[in-house]
């Protein structure tokens, strides 16, 4: 069974409450895990412990689910895109200006060991990576004692604008298929990877660059291998013109009349449904759609929020039955951060303080990713669950004063006081640095990874901009 490790008498405890299906505060409270597993959960255990932390000043919770992350794409472009976007295509940034930096191998191996390193620290035990298949992706994942879903994505055209207002389609002749099976070999290799951590997903990019059979023919392949699948839908205006055009349907009615929506489905970012206000549709049904589908979405609000697009709403989704979880997205890769942006930003669309609260959110980036994936064993504190936690520093001065350590954690400390994390029950984080990577010099080599990427933006640009022009500094460089 393993080693035994018991954290006593902790003063706050987020444990799952079975019967109300929901988290509760414990208060004074042990946790118990053997091996991989929570064994206890609460007051008074009695039973032996190889390892005993004293919980005084800590506080438990559960390791935090990110459902849709790109870790080795996005580290590469901070400083570059937080403020960037195109008014023609109504602020997405996707279209014109994502395309002009591309990461050579070394460069998004370091940007995805610098991104774990972030997650980690901000207490998240399980990441969805949508990444393009490349070498030394899983073992990197692996070494990182992450519980990871590798996802590599694959397509059947890419995006491409020739002046910065019309978006073009290059198609593959073979619709993606040859992407699609060597898709298949990554997932199949993430499945029988001896670290017993690894996962496969399958993950289809876009539902605009996607062949009606591409995406029938991976929903199939991921049926049969009871995996989770996931795709970029209703994530931008020009997206549901463009699927409007094509087929006089949104996304999602397009999606659903294909057989693509369901409790095995997630659909990332799920924005730009029939009622959001900025596309003016005559008819609503997206929403009731997924809420009966039982499809679930993945919330990523920093990403889009840089740019002026907001969800609306949480609660709404919330309250039409959709499954949400939360995503990173982009940098930084810091769930608490994301968290925060996702309770703040739902009060925001709705003009109401009450429409969502912490506890919603916690709900969404734990127990919610886990229903995403299809598992009950993640997202929560509770025997038999997987021994993915985290141990929050409570005389951390960011916490002060301490009244309610959830919303301490979420509107103010964020991740500076997460101070150690354990995955399997094997611990990762250790006073807030993590073990198993190395954050700073992985950082170096994303920095200089960087600067090769920059060379080559006017090459890659429809106008011929060179970086500094595409990408502006946020202040002049003075004489």
């Amino acid at each position: 069974m393993g080693e035994t490790t018991r954290i006593k008498q902790a003063d706050w405890v987020i444990a799952w409450d079975d019967q109300a299906e929901r988290h509760i505060f414990l208060r004074q409270a042990d946790v118990v895990f053997s091996g991989d597993s929570i064994t206890h959960v609460g007051a008074g255990h009695d039973g032996d412990a190889d390892v005993e932390i004293d919980g005084g000043g800590l506080m438990v919770m559960p390791g935090l689910v990110d459902i849709h992350s790109h870790p080795g794409d996005e580290p590469k472009s901070k400083g570059l895109f937080e403020e960037t976007g195109s008014p023609l295509f109504h602020n997405t940034g996707l279209i014109e200006y994502m395309p002009l930096v591309r990461g050579d191998l070394e460069t998004c191996n370091a940007g995805l060991e610098f991104a774990l390193c972030e997650l980690l620290k901000s207490g998240c035990t399980t990441i969805c990576d949508l990444s393009g298949a490349r070498e030394g992706w899983l073992d990197i994942l692996a070494v990182s004692g992450i519980r990871a879903y590798a996802a590599p994505m694959f397509r059947s055209a890419r995006w491409y604008t020739p002046n910065g207002h019309e978006l073009c389609y290059e198609w593959t002749e073979d619709g993606g298929r040859q992407a699609f099976d060597e898709a298949l070999a990554v997932v199949n290799a993430a499945e029988a990877h001896p670290c017993g951590r690894l996962k496969g997903m399958i993950s289809p990019s876009q539902v605009d660059t996607c062949t009606p059979e591409l995406l029938k023919r991976s929903a199939a392949a991921a049926r049969e291998r009871g995996i989770p699948w996931t795709l970029h839908a209703s994530q931008s205006v020009v997206e549901f013109r463009e699927m409007q055009r094509r087929h006089g349907r949104t996304p999602i009615e397009w999606l659903d009349d294909l057989g693509l929506l369901g409790p095995d489905k997630i659909i990332a970012h799920a924005i730009f449904l029939d009622h959001h206000p900025w596309l003016q549709w005559p008819q609503w049904s997206d929403l009731e759609r997924l809420g009966d589908s039982g499809a679930a979405i993945a919330h990523c609000p920093s990403n889009f929020v840089r740019r002026g697009i907001l969800l609306q709403d949480f609660a709404s989704y919330r309250d039409a039955g959709v499954t949400i979880g939360i995503g990173t997205d982009t940098f930084p890769h810091n769930m608490i951060d994301e968290m925060r942006w996702a309770v703040t930003m739902a009060k925001v669309a709705t003009a109401d303080v009450h429409s969502i609260g912490a506890g919603d959110v916690l709900e969404a980036a734990t127990v919610g990713g886990a229903r995403a994936l299809g598992r009950d064993d993640l997202g929560r504190l509770a025997p038999g669950a997987k021994a993915d936690l985290v141990l929050i520093d409570l005389a951390h001065p960011s916490m002060q004063p301490l009244r309610d350590p959830l919303r301490s954690l979420m509107f103010s400390a964020l991740e500076r006081p997460v101070r150690d994390v354990y995955v399997d029950g094997r611990l990762v984080v250790k006073d807030g640095e993590v073990l198993t990577l190395d954050h700073r010099a992985a950082g170096e080599r994303l920095n200089a990874g960087q600067k090769r990427a920059l060379e080559g933006v006017a090459e890659r640009d429809w106008a011929g901009r060179g970086a500094d022009e595409a990408f502006p500094l946020s202040l002049e460089v003075g004489p």
